[in-house]
């Protein structure tokens, strides 16, 4: 096994530093999350941060790096308050992808890939159409992070949208029936084939 020390991530080149400890996490959920300006622009953008806060009330977080240049994502949700959260799958990897690029905020994602955006109700954040599971966000606070100037923002799901076949009768999301992906490190994605469940576990 190759030992890796503090002092050798801190000289290695900055491009294999990221690789490396973006990766050494394990695999991590691929998500699009969609927003509008205040003056109606789209923008989508993958995301490998989303994660569980707590279930009452139902509550995600995301992470989102330093804010020293323009983040779109986070000045709309700040904006409007609203946002939603659509989970990539095996047909859209390169297009879903691709929205990590830095485009400027008049510029909308949709606009630059074959994804589409499509609203439910009076929700007023765009979902990116036939994604299999999407989460309509509300923005409820954020945590900065001062170690390293990053931002956790943290919000609300009012509500959710998931194709019949995938929810199970205990109320589980069975995300590996619909090609859903996990990003490893920042461009490496995979398809999990087959969920193994355990239960709810007690002392013997």
């Amino acid at each position: 096994m190759i030992h890796i020390s503090n002092e050798d991530i801190d000289n290695f080149h900055h491009v294999y530093r990221i690789n490396l400890i973006n990766s050494c996490s394990g695999y991590k959920s691929a998500n699009l999350l969609g927003t509008k300006s205040v003056d109606g622009i789209e923008n989508v953008a993958v995301f490998s941060s989303v994660t569980h806060i707590g279930s009452n009330p139902p509550m995600l977080g995301f992470f989102l790096r330093p804010t020293t240049v323009m983040r779109n994502t986070y000045e709309n949700l700040k904006s409007t308050g609203f946002y939603t959260i659509n989970h990539i799958h095996k047909s859209i990897l390169e297009e879903a992808h691709h929205t990590s690029a830095k485009y400027d905020s008049e510029i909308s994602e949709f606009d630059k890939t074959t994804l589409n955006s499509e609203y439910k109700k009076s929700f007023q954040a765009p979902f990116v159409k036939d994604t299999p599971l999407q989460l309509a966000m509300e923005y409820v606070e954020e945590y900065n992070i001062k170690a390293n100037n990053t931002i956790l923002v943290v919000g609300k799901i009012v509500e959710i949208h998931v194709n019949e076949e995938l929810l199970e009768d205990d109320g589980f999301i069975n995300l590996s029936k619909a090609d859903v992906a996990t990003i490893n490190g920042l461009d490496a994605y995979a398809i999990p084939k087959q969920n193994k469940r355990f239960g709810y576990q007690r002392p013997k």
